[in-house]
Parts: C-alpha cells; structure tokens; sequence
C-alpha cells in the first residue's frame, strides 16, 4: 500500500510514510548480515582455474612411461611423444602467421607511407565502412592515400574537388521524362551514380549551399533523396582551417572550419603527419620518386583482410561485446563531463569503430582503444581540438570498466553516471546481482554529498522495501536508516539577524520556499520534507529548482517502472 501511495500518489505524504520508518531486520530479529562481495575471489579463482589446466598437461608429460619389453609398446610411447608437440608447434605456426598477417603493413605496400600509427584505425574504417576524414598541410599525402585505396580494393571510384563542384556535376543534368511528370538526371562518366566510393577533396573550401547538400551523401549515401546503392565509402579531406593556424604556419586561405553537424558525420576524424612526424625509413621512401605515378596494386592483397574482417564484423555486430559498449558509453559520459561534447551517433560510430579495430589488430590493448577515441573526435575540423589531458582521462576511465569484471563494470558505469535518476535506471534495468547493487548503493552513500544521498535514498526506499530493487538487505537498512531521518523531522533553524531588521527571514527557507510556491499536491510533500531536512541538518543547496527536480525525476523513474514492468528484467529472485 505504502509503495503506490508514495509513487502513484495516492493518499497523503505524512500517513503514507508513518508506516515501516525503522531499518528492516534479519530472522529471528536479528540485524541483516553484511554481503560479502566476490570480486576479487572471483577473479582468484579463474587464475587458479586456468593455471591449473594448463599445469595439468605438463604433468602427465612429465610422467614417465611404464616399462616394458614391448617394441610395439615402445613405438607407440614414442609416437605419443612426437605428435602433441607437432601438433602444438603446427598451432604456434599458425597463429604466428596470422599475427604477421594481420601486423604487416598494408598501407606502406600501396606506397602510402607515414601512416603505421594511424593504420589500425583507417582499416577499421574500411571494415565499418563508415565516412573517413583526412586533415593535414598540403603535400602529407591525403589524397594519394585515399585514391589507392580506392585503386587497390577495385573500386568504382569518384573524386571530387569541393571548391570546384556544382550540383550538377554530381548528379549530372536535370531532364523531364517522356511522360514529363518526373525528373531525371542525364549521367556523365563524373556523376555520383553508380561510385562505390567517393572522396571530396578540399571540403573545407566548398561553398555552403554545397557543403549542405553533403549531409546526407556522408551519413546516408543519398543524394536528392534517392538511395546510392552501390556506394560503399564516403571519404573527404582538406587542410586545416584558419582559426587552427597559428604564427608562422601555413595560411590555407579559404580553408574555412567545417560545419560541426557535417563533421560529425565522418566516423573517423585523422590528422595526418607532417614530415617531422616521418620516420627516417618513411622520409626516404617519400623522397624517392622511382615509384611515382605506378598504380597501387598489392595483389589483392589489402581487399582480402578487409573482406575477411567485414564478414567477422557483420557477424559480431548483433552482438557486440560488452567492454566495447561500456567503453564508448564511458568515454561519451566523461568527456561530456569535461565540457567536450560527443554525440549520441558518435558514440554508436565509436562503438563501431572499436569494434573492427579490434578485429583488424587481433586484440584490444589500451594503446589501440586510446588511438581509436583520439580519431573519433570531430572537433579539430571546426578548429576546437578537446585538450589531450581530457581525453586520456577520458580513455583512461572507460579503459578501467572495459577491462574490469562484469559485476564490477557495472558498479563502475553506475558511478561515472551523475545524474541521480540515470542511476535509479541503471540500478533497476541493468543490475547484474544484489551483491552489486548493495555495494554501489553503499558507495554512493559514501561518495555523495549527504543532501544528494538523501534524495537518492528517500527516492529508492519504498521501492527497495518492497523488494523491486536488485539490492541486499543491506542496502535496503541503508536505504530506511537514511529515509526515515526525513520521513519525521525533528530540529531546529537558527538564522543570525540585524537587531535593526529583526524581520529577516531564514535565507534558506526563502529559497527554497519558491521553489515549493510552483508545486502542489504529492510533489509539494516530498519536496518540503526533503529541503526542511537539508536546512535543518545545515546543507546548503547550491539550486534549488534543479535539486528538486533532479529528486522528482528519481520519483517518476520509479514509478514508470513500476507501471510498464521494465525493470523486472533487472530483478532476480
């Protein structure tokens, strides 16, 4: 009764509340015991595990052989000997071929040089098949590198230069049909239709009436609203744009910042080199002009991975890991927090990207997941490049819940949250155990100030009690000793004065009290009970309105819970 009276709001606060304001107790009247979380035991117990196996062949191989007078039985002694190593070297043989597979260079074979550090990500980029950005000084190799990948993949390929592109030469000359109820467009060997890739040299110097018209041939391979089905890969470059360029550089006059919602488009954002960032092998290979204007042609060589790791992509796609999810949704959330905002798509893109370049590297190692997020930002094309100590902090936070067990991931993913509501949803879809649950709810006891713990708890309590929450008991005693504190209040309010104006009111209540003039009914109750409770236990509320509503939103999160089911998929007996 107590749980739809509070959340349904029902009948008044003060009754609702009187019932059940003392922490719940273990049988027999005892007090609940303390959960003991598994994560390091767990975690123990896997090493162990594994060592073990792998100790285990080691000791039957060291066993000697019984005696025997037998030739046959010696032979066959013999035999055992020989195959399991043949057949561990044949598996060594292997997996070392497909290291050096996957380690030799593919983009240096087609004459593009300079760019080993940046491979792993533009090879992901050809697995996804998501829009690739090139930025760099003129004569770093951008276009070059494009067009032969373009060349060595075989490709129907289209290169525009944006500066000098009209609307007709990409979707050739408008035309009425026979009929003359419709439009066509009369194709020229330029026109888009038909590409498999296209590359859009010099976008930063198109005209904005063109650069819109962009939009959806990046993101949607559309043009005019008619689907390309061919097209496969969306490519742009150009150089840096004015507000980038500082004393003494290069002037790109009419290289001007690329739209924000176009850059974000483009899945992979990279900086190319200059010949500072060339390495001695790289500078000679550039200098030598022996192997200028040959076709790039590594013998299929680079379309063969790029086949193989598409097919492995599409296949793990529908079910794409978990640490790469959390990743992505960790480094969104903290580089939000850093005031560098990263879109709801870009983090589906990095999501993507993570995931071929996993695949594309073999394994996924801090270094590649850290060169993946630094090329998925967007923001140095409109000349706002984020602060690298952001963004490795950033790196570093989602690197620690990607590696970390599943249970203790999803403490972490609670804890980088920071709106309380987002954390009453997270607790209640995607708890993996109470175990868990009673250790975040102690943590954000611990972690948040007491006001915001109060709401939260004050929020959770009615719902924990009736066991909807995946939390221990624990947790649920946590959650009523800190409730019931604000289900009755009980103190008083001092306030100095000026003997002159002994009018003045509390300042607090005043504030608070403008908030309370907008509300009515349940909301009002609520509201009042918790910001009496702050200003009797003297904590001060920097904003009032957005604490009342951040407290509000943890109320109807609940609620809407409760009424749609969601979160039974969260709870477990």
């Amino acid at each position: 009764m107590w749980l739809k009276s509070f959340y349904d709001l029902r009948s008044t606060y003060g009754k609702s509340c009187s019932r059940s304001s003392s922490p719940p107790t273990g049988k027999a009247g005892q007090a609940p015991r303390r959960l003991s979380m598994r994560f390091t035991t767990r975690k123990e117990a896997t090493t162990m595990a594994k060592r073990k196996k792998s100790a285990a062949p080691a000791a039957t191989a060291t066993t000697p052989a019984p005696a025997s007078d037998s030739g046959n039985s010696n032979k066959s002694s013999k035999s055992n000997k020989s195959n399991k190593p043949a057949k561990s070297k044949k598996a060594n043989r292997a997996k070392t071929a497909t290291k050096a597979r996957r380690s030799a260079p593919y983009l240096a074979a087609l004459g593009a040089y300079g760019f080993g550090k940046l491979e792993p990500v533009l090879l992901a980029a050809l697995v996804t098949e998501d829009p690739i950005l090139l930025i760099g000084k003129s004569g770093t190799g951008k276009t070059f590198l494009l067009n032969s990948i373009s060349e060595a993949l075989g490709l129907e390929h289209r290169h525009y230069n944006a500066s000098l592109i009209s609307f007709d030469d990409l979707v050739g000359f408008p035309y009425p049909d026979e009929a003359r109820d419709s439009i066509r467009f009369l194709e020229t060997p330029a026109t888009i239709w038909g590409a498999e890739s296209v590359l859009v040299d010099e976008i930063s110097r198109c005209k904005p009436e063109h650069q819109n018209r962009f939009f959806s041939l990046v993101h949607e391979r559309r043009v005019q609203g008619i689907a390309l089905e061919k097209l496969r890969y969306r490519w742009a470059a150009m150089n840096p744009s004015s507000p980038d360029q500082g004393a003494g550089s290069e002037a790109y006059v009419g290289s001007e910042p690329l739209d924000p919602a176009l850059a974000d488009r483009f899945a992979v954002v990279v900086e190319v080199g200059d010949w500072e960032q060339l390495s001695l092998k790289d500078r000679t290979r550039v200098a030598d002009p022996s192997g200028e204007g040959a076709r790039s042609d590594d013998g299929g060589r680079l379309a063969r991975a790029v086949a193989g790791w598409r097919a492995e992509f599409l296949e793990k796609l529908p079910t794409t890991p978990k640490p790469v999810l959390a990743y992505a949704c960790v480094a969104t959330t903290e580089l939000g927090q850093a005031a560098i905002r990263v879109s709801p798509r870009r983090a589906r893109l990095l999501a993507r990207t993570l995931l071929a370049a996993t695949l594309v590297a073999g394994e996924a190692t801090s270094a590649l997941f850290l060169k993946v997020l630094r090329c998925s930002l967007p923001h140095v094309a409109w000349g706002d490049a984020p602060a690298e100590v952001a963004v490795e902090a950033a790196h570093q936070a989602a690197w620690a819940v990607c590696m970390a067990e599943e249970d203790e991931r999803w403490v972490h993913l609670f804890h980088t949250e920071r709106n309380l509501a987002k954390k009453l949803e997270i607790l209640i879809r995607q708890c993996p155990s109470r175990d868990s649950g009673t250790l975040a709810v102690e943590q954000l006891i611990a972690n948040e100030s007491r006001a915001r713990a109060a709401a939260f708890c004050l929020a959770a309590y009615p719902a924990a009690l009736d066991g909807k929450l995946r939390v221990g008991a624990e947790a649920v005693a946590d959650f009523a000793r800190i409730a019931s504190e604000l289900l009755t209040i009980d103190g008083n309010i001092t306030w100095s004065q000026r003997r002159s104006d002994p009018d003045i009111p509390n300042p607090e209540l005043e504030r608070t009290g403008k908030v309370l003039m907008r509300l009515q009914g349940p909301r009002l109750a609520r509201a009042r009970q918790l910001f009496y409770w702050c200003i009797v236990n003297q904590q001060a509320i920097d904003d009032p309105n957005a604490f009342e509503a951040e407290f509000n939103e943890c109320v109807t999160t609940i609620r809407d819970a409760i009424e749609s089911g969601d979160w039974n998929r969260g709870v477990a007996a």
